[in-house]
């Protein structure tokens, strides 16, 4: 019986992770300068 519980607990805790992992929002990188692109700052 406890093998039973302590499987549904596991499985349980990897469907959240799972869940968890796509639902949560992915921090967006700055994009690299083009190498076209002179640098805007102040001058």
């Amino acid at each position: 019986m406890a093998w039973i519980l302590l499987e549904a607990l596991a499985a349980l805790l990897v469907a959240i992770f799972i869940v968890w992992w796509t639902m949560a929002p992915k921090k967006k990188r700055p994009l690299p300068p083009s190498p076209g692109k002179e640098p805007q700052g102040p001058e």
